[in-house]
């Protein structure tokens, strides 16, 4: 087989295994199956769950797709792909959960080669954490996961993707980071195929390690409407970053991919307040000042 169907495999199982544990986790809602196909090249399978005891919605897809032209969202930082066929793999992931308590996540993971006669690959993705009311001992637990799924494949891998991912899930107009980051990480070739597919596997066999005990332990923590008022004004921003910034939605797009599935990632009810401000001393004051800008947390004292 070719490395292109390796990955192909490894992330399809991955998706399963994603959707099985997302459904048992909810314990109420399934996964709607929705297979397309792409008219330039290729298709995939978008899987999506609403209405849920856990889940308002959660999307799971993949895609493989290829065409003749790379689009200009994957060769803005590498201009002599421009022109080039390309063949690009991937799952993407993002859940919104109904209780505000729990954290909003989004994880993707990819493979592309351009070229034909002697291609260029390299394997990019990650994953990150979006809450509306952060409990510090959670933020610790996701990132030490990240780490924990980087150390085997080099000490400075979670720092530097950890910085990237900082950087990266940054909203430059509101001068402040999506949520309290991750793992993002590109352009992955320089070990080799294996060592940098097995690097690919260990982030995406990680990512449910993270995130499971997180939904457990406040899945059923009561809230109101302020806090169901502010989730959904937050998601705002959620949906400022994708349409804004997200390459994997720019990317999609420029490719002629499917719209809908493309765009499961955004939240299905959201707000706008305008010149909203958080009171003073507020639980939603706390989100602002200590968690959406970038910090070494697994540098920081617990509590």
């Amino acid at each position: 087989m070719s490395h292109i169907d390796d990955v192909t495999d490894y992330l399809l199982a991955l998706q399963n295994r994603i959707c099985a544990a997302l459904e048992q986790l909810d314990g109420k809602a399934r996964f709607a199956c929705d297979a397309w196909e792409r008219p330039g090249g290729g298709g995939g399978e978008s899987r999506i769950m609403t209405n849920g005891a856990v889940f308002e919605q959660a999307g799971v897809g993949f895609s493989r797709v290829f065409g003749d032209q790379m689009p200009a969202s994957a060769t803005k930082s590498r201009p002599e792909l421009a022109g080039k066929h390309f063949q690009a793999v991937g799952v993407s992931l993002v859940l919104h959960p109904d209780n505000p308590y729990v954290p909003t996540t989004h994880a993707n993971l990819r493979f592309f080669t351009a070229g034909e006669r002697r291609p260029v690959w390299w394997f990019g993705g990650g994953f990150d954490l979006t809450p509306y009311y952060p409990f510090h001992e959670d933020v610790l637990h996701w990132h030490r996961t990240a780490k924990a799924a980087c150390d085997p494949h080099g000490d400075d891998l979670y720092p530097r993707y950890k910085e990237w991912c900082d950087n990266y899930f940054y909203l430059k107009h509101r001068d402040e980071t999506r949520g309290v980051g991750g793992l993002f990480f590109d352009d992955v070739n320089e070990q080799g195929f294996d060592k940098s597919f097995a690097f690919l596997q260990s982030v995406g066999d990680s990512f449910m390690r993270g995130y499971k005990p997180i939904v457990e332990k406040r899945r059923a923590h009561p809230y109101g409407d302020r806090q169901r008022n502010f989730q959904l004004y937050r998601r705002g921003r959620y949906v400022e970053f994708n349409l804004l910034y997200d390459r994997g939605t720019l990317f999609g797009l420029q490719s002629g991919g499917r719209t809908e599935s493309i765009l499961m990632s955004l939240p299905p009810q959201v707000r706008w307040t305008y010149n909203w401000h958080p009171e003073p001393g507020s639980a939603e004051e706390n989100l602002y000042r200590d968690y959406l800008r970038p910090r070494d947390w697994l540098g920081a004292p617990d509590g």
